[in-house]
């Protein structure tokens, strides 16, 4: 991943861009496919009956993946399989359904999807969740509709990468100004790639899909981004087809002080959370809702799970800068 992490070097260099990079690599048993899993072909159909999505393919029509513009562009979900393998972005189609009603979640629209642009900070003085003024509690936490409901505009598009972009004008809690240019660029990787990526040799057998977002913030108003005043953090999100046999499993750095934080909505119990010779492995089943966080110091940029029940592996990698103080 060297080539990704110096040119999200090169682009924080820059006192008025900041970026972030996430590859995402599903490998699969070639066998492992399951009544029980959506269908690709499926799952686009749905899509395309609400808006108009964007399909990158490699050459043989196995790896794919499908953006919708319309909803940020975020990468829906994906195949190693062609149109009939299985699909492995989870989509929340009762909520498109509710929503085509006009009963969306005013706070929140949770349309699933594999990779989710997310800004931060959330909550505090330079929140841009809360309006000024309001007080920090779910009632009057809004996500910006820039983020959540509203289209990208689309700037190219070719078989194996799409680049979108959006221009947005907010302010934080504080009431400093924010002028914005969002480019997001999308690309399918090769599998020649994700084995290179991974440092290990091709395996016989196991179908891959795979690929990388760049995701980049541009101050295009007048005044200097400071810490004095707020600043802003780019977050990826992905929601997952989930079964009773998917473990997340992190591997972290040695280090004194805690592996993990499990006490963000109360403490996760401890048959869901196992900390062994510095791997944290996370039960994900979907039948509880929870949060975990691991300490910088503590941190490697490479995390996944595993799916015992289809067999499918999946890899996230992410630029990480270990010299971060903040």
């Amino acid at each position: 991943m060297d080539r990704i992490m110096l040119l999200a070097r090169s682009t924080i260099a820059c006192a008025l861009t900041a970026a972030l990079h996430v590859a995402a690599a599903h490998v699969a048993a070639a066998h492992a496919q399951s009544n029980t899993t959506p269908n690709f072909s499926d799952d686009v159909m749905f899509l395309k009956t609400h808006g108009a999505v964007v399909v990158l393919s490699d050459s043989a029509g196995q790896s794919k993946i499908a953006i919708s513009p319309n909803l940020q562009a975020r990468v829906m979900t994906s195949t190693a399989g062609g149109d009939d393998g299985a699909s492995f972005g989870w989509i929340n189609r009762q909520y498109f359904t509710d929503a085509a009603a006009g009963k969306g979640n005013p706070h929140i629209s949770p349309w699933g999807g594999e990779d989710r642009l997310w800004l931060g900070p959330e909550g505090g003085q330079f929140s841009i969740f809360f309006a000024k003024a309001a007080s920090f509690d779910l009632e009057h936490w809004f996500t910006p509709k820039w983020i959540d409901v509203e289209p990208f505009e689309t700037v190219s598009s070719t078989s194996t990468q799409a680049t979108f972009q959006r221009k947005v004008s907010f302010a934080n809690y504080s009431g400093t100004p924010f002028d914005v240019r969002i480019d997001r660029t999308i690309r399918l990787l090769s599998a020649d790639e994700v084995w290179n990526a991974l440092h290990i040799p091709a395996t016989p057998g196991v179908s891959v899909v795979a690929f990388e977002s760049d995701n980049r913030l541009t101050n295009t108003g007048s005044a200097n981004w400071t810490k004095q005043s707020g600043l802003l953090s780019i977050w990826i999100l992905g929601m997952f087809n989930a079964t009773p046999m998917t473990t997340v499993v992190m591997p972290i750095r040695p280090g004194e002080g805690a592996a993990v934080n499990d006490d963000y909505f109360g403490k996760v119990p401890p048959d869901r959370l196992r900390v062994i010779d510095n791997v944290v492995y996370f039960k994900a089943d979907a039948k509880d809702r929870s949060k975990i966080g691991i300490p910088p110091r503590r941190a490697k940029p490479i995390f996944g799970s595993y799916d015992g029940q289809h067999k499918v592996l999946t890899i996230c990698q992410y630029t990480f800068h270990e010299a971060a103080q903040d």
